[in-house]
């Protein structure tokens, strides 16, 4: 594991090198954004304990098992926190793998694990989740959703973007790291996504794999050109 400090309310906790989850600063305590794999509960915890407050919400982008794997061991720590995925990425989060009469039929990709944990909310784009914008980016799963920070202009992209290697969109990464490209369900979706990104013109990228990104709309531009 691998804290890195990025600001007063930005934590990034890294686990297997790639696979990151984010602790943002509110008011009451720290928002931790997606879960990492299975086993990483009581280190995330730990992290939080570092950087100088308590765990007292849980936002998922999305309900692969690399995101939502320390879930439910973070319930059993922590007790009841708050727990909040979107809409669509809920029945995901319980292995109803249906798709809806709307979305394209492609086969989904990815692991699905399944949660004991129940959300406690269901978000909706555009919604307000503390400091958070939501921010609905199908493609790598039906229900993907990634959030803006409207105090300083970081998005958290979960897998709607990837940042080994510098920035790049999930269905168009370097060549040594295509896991990412291979859970995706949609491309057209994911790209269309990416470029919605654009128009939040962010200040600072978190992604679900790799560093944090300074300079978020000139990096997400140069990424969107390379399509």
């Amino acid at each position: 594991m691998k804290t890195i400090t990025h600001s007063k309310n930005l934590c990034q906790i890294t686990f297997l090198g790639f696979s990151n989850c984010w602790l943002l600063r509110e008011a009451d305590g720290f928002t931790l954004i997606d879960t990492s794999v299975g086993g990483c509960a009581e280190k995330i915890v730990s992290a939080a304990r570092d950087c100088g407050a308590p765990i007292r919400r849980i936002l998922l982008t999305h309900a692969h098992g690399d995101h939502i794997g320390s879930l439910d061991a973070l319930r059993e720590l922590l007790g009841p926190v708050d727990i909040a995925i979107s809409e669509r990425e809920a029945p995901l989060l319980h292995k109803d793998m249906t798709l809806r009469a709307d979305e394209p039929k492609g086969k989904l990709k990815g692991g699905y694990p399944g949660a004991k944990s129940r959300p406690t909310h269901t978000l909706t784009d555009g919604e307000l989740y503390g400091s958070l914008r939501c921010i609905s980016t199908p493609g790598h799963t039906p229900g993907h959703m990634s959030f803006l920070d409207e105090r300083d202009g970081t998005l958290f992209s979960g897998d709607a973007l990837m940042s080994i290697g510098g920035l790049h969109l999930v269905t168009n990464p370097p060549w040594y790291f295509p896991l990412p490209k291979m859970a995706t369900w949609d491309f057209p979706l994911a790209d269309a996504s990416a470029r919605r990104l654009l128009e939040y013109r962010p200040v600072c990228i978190a992604t679900g794999h790799g560093a944090f990104v300074g300079n978020g709309t000139v990096e997400l531009e140069r990424a969107l050109a390379s399509l």
